[in-house]
């Protein structure tokens, strides 16, 4: 065995002492590289490759999980201080199909299947049985509103009243419940998400009604909307339907004078800034108008009229004889004087007339303009000063017609204000197109010249090479066509050992060093 292993070193000796320096050190390298490889390749052909299979997890949840990781022995990699469970790649769905199906994983909730597992009450008691019932019933509230759009954690508390058959209904106490929500980063639920949060509630918890419902989140409360008998706008607040009412305002002015502008100076060669300012108040006017027909003399409809006429008739006396004259008579008084008759007649009309009422309820706009400027900068390249001042005019009637039931008077000067029109280089923009360009160039050149770079240091590296070689074969040429020189005899068959024939050739190398080149040159050549 021994000289086995003796035998087997001399080969691998005497195989590796007949390479030179050089060639032992690219087979260790080489050697080397190869093994680093193949250590390389089965770490990563045999690596498990894991991805999260549960992320948001509470402790209950966490370890329900590991111990049915453990009981399958599947591997894990517990995260985010306990949070998140990763699991290999390989059976990551397999994973989550069984973990779903078992209900392992409840957000720290219990639901109506946990009461259904033990079909027997035996040994639990009214009020036990109450406690667990309200557990179920929080957990399936939670695990409802943790199923809607946006929401990642949900925390219910459901308070049922006391149950007695001595009170009627007007007398029971009605339930309650209080919701804290936790949305996910960035999400914003609409009043509809809201007003569908409270119909979950409100419909899964017997005798509950909105108003004994109340839902916050980490930002605010959530109230429900007016259908509801809360105090929540669809669409979101007052102040969030203003500001989207103030926007859709100015996009819609910008865009009348985009268009007008796209077709006079281009469509790049422009920018619109609109300011408004609008007034929300909301008010309704009722007029009460009363006023007579035309078409009839300005008189109104005849509503009742009365016609009375009367005529009289009797005696009279007339005045007569010598005023005063007699005795017994009045002086310049008329004396008495001869009898006659007399009639009268008199006659009287009413008319009641009905006038024309008119009844108008007015309910103005939810918002009015108020105030309104507009600015627009154009490119000088397109601008002329007869366009500038069209464009002036145009846009101040426009303001003019905008602000018209503002209850402001403009003059020209107020509208002048109100508008600009300024002409000047885009510079921003062309530099930064001529930039863009001149990067493209840039980059187009820079690689033309590495290019070019590589190509010549590969074309050095050839005809260095190429030179190399053709110096080489004319040294061997020159050599092989040089004449012989007369070379010392060196008469190696007379000498009996090599000790003797490298005494010859030490001599010969200090005596004649030229010649001894020259000898070894011939050998070779000749080899």
């Amino acid at each position: 065995m021994n000289e086995r292993w003796a035998r087997l070193k001399e080969k691998l000796t005497g195989f590796w002492n007949q390479y030179s320096k050089k060639q032992k050190w690219i087979l260790a390298s080489s050697a080397a590289f190869i093994i680093i490889f193949i250590i390389f390749i089965a770490v990563l052909l045999t690596r498990t490759e894991y991805e999260i299979a549960f992320q948001d997890l509470d402790s209950g949840d966490a370890a329900a999980i590991m111990e049915y990781l453990n009981g399958s022995g599947i591997p894990y990699k517990l995260g985010d201080g306990g949070a998140s469970i990763s699991v290999p790649s390989a059976s990551a769905d397999k994973v989550r199909v069984d973990v779903g199906s078992q209900g392992l994983v409840q957000n720290g909730s219990i639901g109506f299947a946990e009461l259904s597992k033990s079909s027997s009450t035996i040994g639990t008691t009214d009020q036990e049985f109450k406690v667990k019932y309200r557990n179920a019933l929080n957990g399936e509230v939670q695990q409802l509103l943790q199923g809607m759009q946006g929401v990642k954690k949900a925390k219910v508390l459901i308070n049922l009243p006391e149950e007695s058959v001595f009170l009627n209904d007007a007398d029971r106490e009605l339930a309650t419940a209080s919701v804290q929500m936790t949305f996910k980063p960035g999400y914003r639920p609409k009043q509809e998400e809201i007003d569908s949060y409270y119909k979950l509630v409100k419909t899964s918890v017997p005798n509950l009604e909105y108003d004994g419902i109340t839902i916050t989140s980490t930002t605010a409360d959530l109230a429900p909307s007016a259908k509801l008998g809360g105090t929540g706008t669809l669409g979101g607040t007052a102040l969030d339907q203003q500001f989207a009412i103030q926007k859709q305002y100015e996009s819609g002015v910008k865009t009348n004078i985009q268009q007008i502008l796209a077709k006079t100076v281009g469509m790049d060669n422009f920018v619109v800034s609109v300011v408004s300012t609008l007034n929300f108040d909301q008010k309704s006017t009722q007029l009460d108008l009363v006023k007579p027909l035309d078409n009839n003399d300005g008189k109104g409809f005849v509503v009742s009229e009365q016609n009375q006429s009367e005529s009289t008739t009797g005696g009279t006396g007339t005045a007569g004889g010598v005023a005063g004259t007699g005795s017994t008579d009045v002086p310049n008084y008329p004396s008495g004087g001869t009898s006659g008759t007399a009639s009268s007649e008199s006659s009287s009309s009413t008319t009641n007339y009905e006038p024309s009422r008119e009844k108008t309820n007015i309910a103005y706009a939810p918002y009015q303009v108020k105030d309104l400027a507009i600015s627009v900068a154009v490119d000088s390249a397109v601008m002329t000063p007869e366009k500038q001042a069209e464009l002036e005019t145009m846009l101040r009637k426009n303001v003019r017609i905008l602000l018209a039931d503002s209850g402001q008077t403009l003059s020209d000067t107020d509208l002048a204000n109100r508008v600009s029109v300024v002409s000047q280089a885009f510079s921003d923009e062309k530099e930064g197109g001529s930039g863009l360009s001149t990067s493209s160039l840039l980059l187009a050149g820079i690689g033309v010249a590495a290019l070019a770079l590589l190509g010549g240091a590969g074309y050095m590296i050839y005809r260095r090479r190429k030179n190399a070689r053709e110096a080489e074969e004319a040294a061997a040429q020159a050599l092989l066509e040089a004449p012989r020189a007369e070379l010392p005899t060196i008469d190696i068959e007379s000498v009996t050992n090599e000790s003797q024939v490298r005494k010859q050739l030490e001599g010969l190398a200090k005596r004649k060093p030229d010649e001894f080149v020259n000898l070894l040159r011939t050998w070779l050549v000749d080899e």
